[in-house]
């Protein structure tokens, strides 16, 4: 059976960012925590519990050390928290979920009404949300069309959870302009993960079978994973080579592999080398 790997997969700039500032920050020895785990992939979250980096619900659950905003940010309110408790602040906020939160502020200062393409709870949408609405918005979260607000007036600004399609943002923005609506759009869809959807996206077209690997609790994997399925029913999300059955592989000639953008390099070979040996 041939393995394929997709053209863009794996860890992100921003994510990688994000790991290698935590693990500086564990070889200091003062112990760090980070605000909720550091990224959706549970095996690392795990490691960095090893190397003292752990995952906490908020600044008052830290004593001492270091305290790591995670990749995907958090809001005003919380930051706000840690400097007050004197702490001392790491921030490993993605450069691409950074600049989403300034155009969600700047969007609210000029239109007064803000909509979040994205997630309803997912944190990366919840500091958007917290930034607009600081800035003076309403802000409402939708993740397609139908779930619009009824009387919505212009003016209207829309931001995108980075991780969100293109297809979902234009869903909306279709149906906004549709009831007479121009909003002011800031597409901040960050492009590694587009470039993995697409990726993901042809090499589901061409191959008997595809595994996608990640944290099930990773929207931005969970996505690849739907998109793939759409191509290629016989679709395979996994966190870890163990999961692999050699039963999902009878009768396929070839077999995609892609990941997340919260999946390092080394997860994505151990599975390539188990695909390998069967």
């Amino acid at each position: 059976m041939k393995v394929i790997l997709a053209e863009h997969a794996g860890a992100c700039y921003g994510v990688q960012r994000a790991l290698d500032m935590a693990v500086e920050a564990s070889a200091e020895g003062e112990g760090a925590s980070t605000l909720g785990p550091l990224i959706h992939n549970p095996q690392v979250v795990a490691d960095l519990a090893e190397r003292g980096v752990r995952a906490v619900s908020g600044p008052e659950d830290v004593e001492r050390g270091s305290v790591i905003i995670r990749s995907h940010g958090v809001t005003p309110a919380v930051r706000r928290m840690v400097e007050e408790r004197g702490l001392p602040l790491i921030d490993a906020t993605c450069p691409h979920v950074a600049r989403a939160q300034k155009a969600a502020a700047a969007l609210a200062r000029r239109c007064g009404r803000v909509v979040v393409v994205g997630e309803e709870g997912h944190p990366e949408v919840e500091g958007l949300v917290a930034h607009a609405r600081e800035a003076g918005g309403e802000v409402a979260v939708v993740a397609g069309p139908a779930d619009l607000p009824d009387g919505l007036e212009a003016p209207v600004g829309i931001v995108v959870q980075t991780t969100q399609t293109r297809e979902a943002l234009d869903a909306v923005v279709a149906a906004l302009v549709a009831r007479g609506i121009e909003p002011e759009v800031k597409n901040t869809i960050c492009f590694a993960t587009r470039q993995r959807q697409e990726s993901a996206a042809a090499l589901a077209d061409a191959v008997d079978a595809i595994v996608v690997i990640g944290g099930r609790n990773s929207s931005n994997t969970t996505r690849l994973a739907d998109i793939c399925a759409a191509a290629c029913p016989r679709t395979h999300h996994i966190e870890a080579p163990e999961e692999i059955e050699p039963a999902w592989f009878v009768d396929c000639g070839s077999v995609g592999v892609t990941a997340g953008a919260s999946t390092p390099e080394d997860q994505i070979a151990a599975v390539v080398a188990r695909l390998a040996m069967l």
